[in-house]
């Protein structure tokens, strides 16, 4: 699953709230205030980057291991994903 693609489900959109400082994640009638890992994540799902590729920046980014990055980085998607806020799609040939 490393190389399908995470992104943000169609009508979410994360939107910075400068009035208030802070980040807002919006769906239609809904919305989530993510923490600090969660948006470090969300900021990097482009439709483009898989998810191997949003953990490797990770990782390297906090000088984590990637390991523990790639369970944290998929039980959140996980829980985005039962919310209806991201989707994964298959890698681009797999048919899906």
């Amino acid at each position: 699953m490393g190389d399908a693609v995470p992104r943000l489900a169609r009508g979410v959109r994360l939107r910075e709230d400068a009035t208030r400082g802070r980040w807002v994640l919006l769906g239609p009638e809904r919305m989530l205030v993510p923490d600090e890992t969660a948006l470090a994540v969300l900021k990097m799902l482009d439709g483009a980057r898989s998810l191997d590729a949003v953990v490797d920046a990770l990782a390297a980014l906090y000088a984590a291991p990637r390991e523990e990055i790639a369970a944290d980085v998929a039980a959140l998607l996980g829980d985005l994903a039962e919310r209806r806020f991201v989707e994964v799609s298959p890698p681009a040939g797999a048919g899906g």
